[in-house]
């Protein structure tokens, strides 16, 4: 008998502004791992908050099985906080010591009850995200951020919540990082709900929940199981439909040959009544019985090709309508022969030479932000402590085109309009417009200030200013260009991308976006640069 952990029954959210962020949403997960996913703006971020009770619903309700615990995407731990407290040991582990030097005070035992072994836990939590014990006596501000993230997953393992939440966990972790987020996920004791657009990871999970359009749908396997099952469920969807339209066409082409039939047979009908052939007793009596007979073959026509209709408006809602950029890029003219770029770490060099796809990989803090920032020239955001003094980098070219991590580089005030604009003055007005559609900016979307934007939309004006600016660049420098996307939105990335015939140097912890994008070199940054074979 199947006992879900958590149920979602008749759920709806409507933010105070009027945003309504679910709408009668119904379902229910299970005691298994599962894996959420959805395009930006579907309410994934909200459904958990509601389950975490960190939200109220407006309508419905949600019922959990047991305690609940929530990581949310952005953890605002505070620097001067004990690594202690963050795994959520800290109260138990000071009682703990305050007994061992003599401190009967009950409160201590209170705190403590059974949880006697908690250093022992805490080392070997800390062991399993590559931390040594010592970590225990540190502060978060000690942590790089993977670090911290890490911890904090760890704390709710220990906490022995029944069910846990987490909101995006792996979006900006390194490789390291990842892979020990893989490891702890891959071993989780309990319930478990991740919301994800990092394919590797939903890999393993035994469930995939999809959050579309308001409607829940949950399928018992990991992602790659539930895309190939979507991709044959909307073949079969698009089959029936174009079976219904068909069958409409018919039904419809019969009851208007069937009309004509009719009003051919009510002419003749009428004309021998006035012409008197037969008696007008009998032809009053034909026309009768005609009358009938036609009224039932009409109403047939009409129930045949109304449920003709019917089917085809089911079988339409079956198929989704799923939008996707469509780009026609200007050739940045790049030849294979032309230099874009120089790297070097002071014993060798790499060139990006031609239409090159480039990667640059490391652990966080390496310092692979600040030598982008360095090489377009614009002012480091952070202290970069990781990036050697021999790191060079030199551009060959004034083509080029720098997309920030989280694609800030917009001007908050303007439009999307006026933002790409300013990267494109000689378009025209109309032809902008046309352009700006074809990346899914229609609309007021195009009007409004940026700052109002969803994520996804802040992104494709980002990508819209980069990929269409005037004269075509030459070199597109991408920083972590696929955090906080939806697996649809990096699709669409990739495509524009692929459809790009300039150079491109990106860094990216995204191993299967590198592996789509056609990746041409790879150098890995850590004190000197190396490439990676």
């Amino acid at each position: 008998m199947f006992n879900p952990a958590v149920v979602i029954d008749d759920l709806s959210f409507i933010w105070p502004d009027g945003q309504v962020a679910l709408d009668a949403l119904s379902g229910s997960f299970s005691s298994a791992r599962t894996g959420l996913v959805g395009r930006n703006g579907s309410g994934k971020s909200t459904l958990l908050r509601l389950i975490a009770e960190q939200l109220t619903p407006t309508v419905g309700g949600v019922r959990a099985s047991g305690t609940v615990a929530m990581l949310p995407q952005r953890i605002t731990a505070q620097a001067d906080l004990p690594v202690a407290d963050l795994l959520g040991v800290g109260d138990v582990l000071r009682a703990v010591r305050a007994v061992e030097l003599g401190d009967v005070d009950p409160a201590h035992f209170d705190t403590i009850g059974d949880d006697w072994d908690v250093e022992a836990r805490a080392h070997a939590a800390l062991a399993d995200i590559g931390l040594p014990p010592e970590a225990l006596e540190r502060t978060v501000g000690t942590l790089s951020g993977g670090e911290t993230m890490l911890a904090a997953i760890s704390g709710l393992r220990l906490s022995g919540a029944d069910i846990v939440l987490l909101d995006e966990p792996t979006n900006n972790l390194d490789r390291f990082a990842r892979a020990k987020l893989c490891g702890l996920i891959s071993s989780w004791p309990g319930t478990l709900v991740v919301t994800s657009h990092d394919t590797e990871l939903l890999e393993l999970m035994d469930e995939t929940a999809e959050l579309y359009s308001n409607e829940l749908t949950v399928f018992g396997g990991p992602y790659s199981e539930f895309r190939a099952w979507l991709d044959q469920e909307q073949a079969a969807a698009q089959q029936a439909e174009r079976v219904a339209r068909a069958t409409v066409k018919r039904e419809k082409r019969v009851r208007i040959e069937a009309e004509t039939k009719l009003a051919g047979r009510e002419r003749t009908a009428a004309k021998a009544e006035r012409e008197k052939r037969v008696p007008l007793i009998i032809a009053h009596g034909r026309r009768q019985d005609a009358q009938v007979s036609a009224g039932k073959l009409r109403v047939d026509a009409r129930e045949k090709e109304n449920a003709a209709r019917a089917a085809h408006d089911a079988a339409e809602r079956r198929l989704r309508d799923d939008d996707s950029i469509r780009i026609d890029l200007p050739d940045p003219d790049v030849s294979s022969a032309r230099r874009i770029a120089t790297l070097g770490d002071g014993e060798r060099e790499w060139i990006i030479q031609g239409p090159e796809r480039v990667a640059l990989v490391g652990r966080n803090g390496a310092g692979k932000t600040t030598l982008l920032e360095r090489l377009v020239g614009v002012e480091p955001r952070g202290a970069g402590d990781g990036l050697a003094s021999e790191i060079t980098g030199k551009l060959h070219t004034d083509r080029v085109r720098f997309l920030r991590q989280s694609a800030d580089g917009l001007d908050e005030f303007l439009s999307a309009e006026a933002n790409v604009r300013a990267a494109a003055p000689h378009i025209e007005d109309r032809e902008l417009r046309n352009r700006l559609a074809r990346f899914l900016i229609r609309g007021d979307a195009m009007t409004r200030p940026v700052s109002t934007l969803s994520g996804g939309e802040r992104f494709r004006v980002a990508l819209a200013s980069l990929l269409l600016a005037e004269p075509a660049p030459q070199l597109l420098i991408l920083d972590e260009p696929t955090n906080n996307l939806d697996i649809d939105t990096v699709n669409q990335l990739v495509d524009a991308l692929s459809a790009y015939r300039g150079a491109i140097l990106v860094v990216s912890h995204d191993q299967p976006f590198l592996d789509r994008l056609g990746i041409t070199l790879t150098l890995h940054l850590s004190e000197t640069l190396a490439e990676v074979v």
